[in-house]
């Protein structure tokens, strides 16, 4: 997956764009800042976010690409964010280390993504908030009608809110929905998608 995710980001092109998720602005613009995580962050569009509002900000993915976008996006909005190349699986924080983790469009393979969230879950600390957006099973459909639509080619790795609620099941759910939405995010999330959306607070 590693060199897959390399290949993808070796375009000089921000394949996901340069702007943040819509979902994560409308959230962070509703919290203090502190010290927050993005998870499999890619080109960096969202953690760059965050650190113009003024979060001290750490992200990984996998990618060596991905890292070195996101730091060249960084230098020109004049932020500085620490992004470390690792994979989930081998990362390691400080337990309960951070104010808040965001997921966007974050999906791993079913058999390991409960285990996956719950490691993550543990960097955050008492009352810290929990922010995904991600693909909903009923988003292949739109997938089948549109090759930009993005998401997993396995349906397996799609969000179900229930499986969500599961995974961080010592959160309280101020918001769990899934909801229907027209993506402009670069050339790979354009379109109709059906998301799964969750802001949730650790108890």
């Amino acid at each position: 997956m590693k060199e897959f995710w390399d290949n993808r980001y070796s375009s000089t092109i921000y394949i996901y764009g340069e702007d943040p998720n819509i979902y994560l602005t409308e959230k962070l613009d509703t919290v203090n800042t502190g010290n927050a995580l993005f998870v499999a962050e890619g080109e960096g569009r969202n953690a760059v976010y965050a650190a113009e509002l003024g979060w001290k900000v750490s992200a990984f993915d996998q990618s060596s690409q991905a890292k070195e976008k996101a730091l060249q996006l960084a230098k020109r909005k004049n932020v500085n964010i620490t992004y470390t190349v690792n994979s989930i699986e081998s990362i390691d924080y400080e337990t309960e280390s951070f104010d808040l983790i965001a997921f966007i469009y974050a999906h791993f393979p079913a058999e390991k993504r409960r285990r996956y969230h719950r490691k993550v879950a543990g960097y955050l600390k008492k009352d810290g908030l929990l922010l995904l957006e991600g693909f909903a099973q009923s988003h292949v459909d739109n997938q089948a009608k549109n090759h930009t639509a993005g998401g997993p080619k396995d349906h397996h790795m799609l969000f179900d809110i229930d499986d969500l609620k599961t995974d961080f099941e010592d959160f309280d759910f101020i918001e769990a929905l899934e909801a229907e939405c027209y993506l402009a995010e670069g050339e790979l999330h354009n379109g109709k998608a059906n998301v799964v959306r969750v802001f949730a607070r650790k108890k």
